[in-house]
């Protein structure tokens, strides 16, 4: 039977991040995932200059070899309504492939990793913790996402209700449909739902251009989904037909019922306890934060990693990110208020985009805690 210091279940941003900071402190460190990598991860792939900071990434390096999109302003409305121009006249964000990029920051990691490795039964015998009668370890960290295996083992079946479901396509142009593509590589273009339930993007990423929809409604879904093309279409953004290929995927918000996220010789990152901001949905800072303040808890540990020994990160998580919001969606009154906002250059400029989507007033996770 093999062994390690940590088993990481997830090699997403959250695993990846923890494995990095485990691995730079001496720890033999193994990551599982259900994909092998690279793999595509169904998301818009776009990241703040805050995760680029925290990752200490340089955009010009990273960009050489892969698809790094600076975003310098962004196009915003309601699906069928007017549309608001932003401009910052300097890169603010960045838009990635998740392909790409979750590939390469688990393989700067220094972690060992096991792809194709879909856990299936948890034990805990002896103070460690036997995975699938192939591994032994004293510690394990959940990161797989909304679907995690070690989650799912924790807290029982998810049963919130601040549940985003989405659905989105990533393709390549080909030289006619990149020619007649009206999206500006420069300025994706975010549109929300009259409801304020979900919004859709359009994002132009070099030579690939990725169109989705995220909302809290499942049973809409598609409906939404096919009006947002249609709007698209209509205003001559995608350039031709799109793929019929969709993908879905689910994920938590930071608000409502909270997750157990610590026991003994177990914690929980990233999506498997539900972290994405509640207004934009964005999930891959906070799911970097959570697993560098995880890695940081273990190392405090020193090897004990009872559950008293590892509440650090609970108290951690909650001081960074605060309490748990009410879930909840707009008021009728609120959805009428806030389609009339989203067409103010103002409100667009420094609530949507500055605080929602941006976090620009957000302080950076302390140096100490991100190297």
């Amino acid at each position: 039977m093999e062994s390690c210091d940590v088993l990481i279940v997830g090699g997403g941003p959250a695993g990846s991040a923890c494995a990095s900071r485990l691995r730079a402190a001496g720890l033999d460190v193994l990551v599982w995932d259900r994909a092998r990598f690279p793999r595509d991860k169904p998301c818009a792939g776009w990241i703040t200059l805050g995760v680029l900071e925290i990752l200490g990434l340089e955009a010009s390096a990273y960009a050489q070899q892969r698809t790094l999109q600076p975003f310098t302003g962004f196009r915003t409305g309601l699906v069928g309504g007017r549309e608001v121009t932003t401009t910052y006249g300097r890169p603010v964000s960045f838009g990635a492939r998740r392909c790409e990029l979750d590939h390469f920051l688990l393989s700067r990691s220094g972690a060992r990793f096991r792809g194709g490795a879909l856990v299936r039964r948890l034990v805990r015998q002896s103070g460690d913790w036997i995975v699938d009668d192939a591994v032994r370890t004293p510690l394990l960290v959940g990161a797989g996402g909304h679907f995690c295996p070690v989650a799912r083992h924790l807290n029982g079946p998810w049963a919130g209700d601040a549940l985003v479901v989405a659905q989105e396509v990533e393709f390549r142009l080909d030289p006619r449909q990149s020619a007649a593509c009206r999206v500006v590589p420069e300025v994706p273009e975010l549109y929300f739902c009259r409801d304020l339930a979900g919004y859709g993007w359009c994002v132009r990423k070099g030579d690939y251009l990725n169109v989705g929809m995220g909302r809290r409604d499942s049973q809409g879904l598609t409906r939404h989904v096919g009006e947002f093309v249609g709007f698209l279409e209509a205003r001559g953004r995608l350039g031709g037909t799109i793929p019929s290929c969709w993908k879905g995927h689910a994920y938590s918000l930071y608000e409502g019922s909270p997750r157990k996220v610590v026991d003994d010789g177990v914690l929980l990152a990233g999506d498997a306890i539900g972290l994405a901001a509640p207004a934009s949905g964005e999930g891959i800072r906070p799911a970097i934060e959570s697993g560098l303040l995880a890695a940081e808890a273990v190392l405090g540990a020193r090897g004990r990693y009872r559950r008293e020994n590892l509440e650090s990160y609970e108290s951690g998580l909650r001081a960074r990110l605060g309490p748990r919001p009410r879930a909840g969606r707009p008021s009728a009154l609120g959805r009428r208020f806030g389609r009339a906002l989203l067409v103010s250059p103002w409100f667009t400029r420094h609530l949507v985009l500055d605080r929602w989507f941006l976090h620009r007033r957000r302080a950076l996770l302390e140096p100490h805690r991100a190297t």
